[in-house]
């Protein structure tokens, strides 16, 4: 670990530490909790506080399968956590608003009970929202049909239908199982063409390759594509997009395929990450060299970009539809306010000028087995002529 590494961590335990701390200051007493319960809350908070950094730790110092395994149960503490302080921080925000206007009308409420059902009310919802959201996360993506209007579509193209999957995050959690599952889903669909919007993986080909190896079988007449994400630089680009190509998948790098369904031309181009550049600056994600040579009478142009943020320099270049993933629809509350500070569009079909953009929700998921209020998905996009 570099120092830079070491020193986030450090924070990010001293972070983690201090909300715990928080937490239990807040909820125990009012819970009503003393003596042997009071001590298993405390004994539990600490184990959290213990697990979460160890899960993030396991999968690289601990040898399979128990760093699987660590991993898997400091991510659920992750989750859990999560939504405990969430919680937390809004109870508190709720007392707070209460004891003003008591302050303010003399409401008198009855603060003892109020405090104890509020206090155990938080952690109830907080296991509630860990369940639910692990259902959620584990069980495969549903399949999202959405048609893109296309100004000008010739006829012929009425209905090419393109399956997008983004976000796989093939890990200490997610297997090869789970992976089959998504690839047989994507071609039962039968599509014409698949699109794979980075960041398919979280450590390197030695550990992954046989997880990742699905991927292999999926069929499309005019092919299977895939840009890269930032976790694909994360966890060793080069080698990925060689063990990519092996598996036949066709990577794009700033660069562009012609197909002809209907013997018309369509463009399919691909960018590296957005962030690509900081690893490599030769890698620098660039659209205007992925369009570079491609036919001017195109029916369509298409851009695989991992990040939406891509779209801004994508659409004066005269680009159709942008598919993107990345922000996971936020995953779960309340991850999906923030996704907004850095993205421009957080999931679903946007317009930019003249340009389509499809932000997936992600086929996987990332960090804890976790979705609520942004289900993952295989999006089977097809194009339409616009009225």
């Amino acid at each position: 670990m570099s120092l830079r590494q070491s020193s986030f961590f450090l924070r990010f335990l001293t972070l983690g530490a201090l909300a715990h701390v928080y937490v239990g200051a807040r909820l125990i007493g009012d819970a009503g909790l003393a003596g042997p319960s009071a001590a298993s809350a405390i004994l539990l908070l600490i184990l959290s506080c213990v697990l979460i950094p160890l899960g993030m730790l396991a999968r690289s110092s601990v040898h399979p399968p128990w760093g699987d395994r660590i991993a898997w149960v400091g991510l659920i503490a992750m989750g859990l956590f999560s939504s405990l302080f969430v919680l937390t921080v809004l109870r508190d925000a709720l007392l707070l608003a209460l004891w003003l206007a008591d302050l303010a009308t003399g409401l008198a409420p009855p603060w003892p009970a109020l405090r104890r059902a509020s206090a155990l009310a938080v952690a109830a919802l907080a296991l509630a929202a860990t369940l639910v959201g692990f259902y959620n996360a584990r069980r495969r993506a549903r399949v999202v049909k959405v048609d893109v209007p296309v100004r000008g579509l010739p006829a012929d193209l009425d209905g090419f239908t393109i399956a997008q999957i983004s976000d796989i995050h093939v890990g200490p959690t997610i297997k090869r199982r789970y992976v089959q599952a998504i690839v047989d889903a994507v071609n039962g669909q039968a599509p014409d063409m698949i699109a794979i919007t980075g960041d398919v993986v979280d450590g390197s080909v030695e550990q992954l390759a046989p997880q990742a190896s699905p991927l292999g079988e999926l069929r499309a007449p005019f092919g299977v594509y895939l840009v890269t994400g930032n976790h694909e630089y994360y966890s060793g680009a080069a080698p990925w997009v060689a063990e990519f190509r092996r598996l036949g998948l066709r990577v794009l790098m700033n660069e562009h395929a012609v197909i002809h369904p209907a013997g018309l031309p369509l463009v399919v181009a691909g960018v590296t990450d957005y962030s690509a550049g900081a690893f490599d600056p030769h890698q620098r994600s660039n659209p205007a060299a992925a369009l570079a040579g491609a036919p001017a009478d195109a029916a369509a142009r298409i851009l695989l970009a991992h990040q939406p943020r891509s779209a801004a320099a994508a659409a004066p270049l005269g680009y159709t539809l942008q598919l993107s993933g990345h922000t996971h629809g936020g995953q779960f509350f309340p991850w999906g306010f923030f996704v907004r500070f850095q993205q421009p569009y957080t999931a679903g079909l946007h317009r930019l000028g003249q340009m389509w953009i499809y932000v997936s929700r992600g086929t996987g998921y990332w960090g804890p087995p976790k979705r609520l209020g942004a289900p993952s998905e295989i999006t089977c996009l097809r194009l339409r002529p616009a009225p």
